[in-house]
C-alpha cells in the first residue's frame, strides 16, 4: 500500500501513531511494546537519576550512604567538622610538646620533628628500661 505525503507525514507524527501495540503488527509489534507495556523501569531505579523521574512519583529512597554523603555536603557539617578536626589537631600537638619536655636533649630547647620526638622517646624508655635492669 503506497501513502500519499499527506499521510506520510502524518504516520511519522507520534500523535497520529497507534499506542496499541496489538494493533500494530510484527515487527512494529516488538518494537512499541517496550516502549507502552511497563511503567516501571526492568532494574531497581537504573540510571534515571534521584528525584528527576516522572512527575507524580516519589524517587527511590536514599541508601545510608547517599543520606551521609548529603548530610556531610552541608555548610553547617562540614564548619563543625573543621572545628572537631581543628581541636583534634591542637590535642595532638600539645600531647607531643608535652612528651618533648620528657626528653633530654642537647641543646633543651632544640626544635624536634613529631617523629623525631617519637624516635627519641623510644630510645629514652629502652635506655630507662637498660637502667632498670642493670
Amino acid at each position: 500500500m503506497m501513502l500519499s505525503p499527506d499521510q506520510a507525514a502524518d504516520s511519522d507524527h507520534p500523535s497520529s501513531a497507534p499506542s496499541d501495540p496489538e494493533s500494530l503488527g510484527g515487527a512494529d509489534a516488538q518494537a512499541l511494546s517496550c516502549c507502552v507495556s511497563d511503567p516501571e523501569p526492568a532494574e531497581g531505579g537504573g540510571g534515571e537519576g534521584r528525584g528527576g523521574g516522572r512527575p507524580g512519583l516519589h524517587p527511590p529512597p536514599l541508601s545510608r550512604e547517599e543520606k551521609r554523603r548529603r548530610r556531610r555536603a552541608t555548610a553547617k557539617y562540614r564548619s563543625a567538622h573543621a572545628t572537631r578536626e581543628r581541636i583534634r589537631v591542637e590535642a595532638f600537638n600539645l600531647a607531643f610538646a608535652e612528651l618533648r619536655k620528657l626528653l633530654p636533649t642537647l641543646p633543651p630547647d632544640k626544635k624536634l620533628s613529631k617523629i623525631e620526638i617519637l624516635r627519641l622517646a623510644i630510645c629514652y624508655i629502652s635506655y630507662l628500661n637498660h637502667v632498670l635492669d642493670v
